[in-house]
């Protein structure tokens, strides 16, 4: 195989990954979501939270996230727009993404989306692709920002 099977392939491979990342927090399937992450990610979501980065077990982001979505009736994540830059076994890769949440909600409002992009850096760990560095970039939120609320 030359070069540029090689790297597109490998491309590919890394997208693959964000791609089943984002469909296993959707499905809720914890144990890929997991898959899809290294043992220890540097985790930033301060665009959203206020909170500094961290670095953080994969177990506790994958438990995190079930509770953040737990309540939910559904979500969606679609992510988009990808740059991809690979460099031996380590990738650098941007996006953008979209998440909706729903929950009937008695209001009516029963959405919330989020609108961003994404840095991710992922190490090809035996043969697969881990993330182990993950950053949000909130742009703005629509919808019922208080969605999990009474109101």
């Amino acid at each position: 195989m030359n070069d540029s099977v090689r790297y597109l392939v490998a491309k590919d491979a890394v997208i693959d990954t964000l791609n089943r990342l984002f469909m296993a927090v959707d499905e809720r399937d914890w144990a890929g979501a997991r898959e899809c992450l290294a043992l220890q990610v540097l985790l930033d979501v301060s665009s959203m939270s206020g909170e500094p980065p961290a670095m953080l077990a994969a177990e506790e982001i994958v438990q995190a996230w079930a509770g953040a979505l737990g309540s939910m009736e559904a979500a969606h994540h679609q992510a988009g727009n990808f740059r991809v830059e690979i460099n031996g076994s380590e990738a650098d890769v941007s996006c953008y993404g979209i998440a909706f949440h729903y929950l009937t909600h008695p209001s009516g409002e029963n959405t919330r989306r989020f609108v961003g992009s994404y840095n991710f850096h992922l190490s090809k760990l035996d043969e697969r692709w881990a993330v182990d560095r993950f950053k949000y970039n909130l742009k703005f939120v629509d919808g019922n920002v208080d969605l999990e609320g009474a109101n």
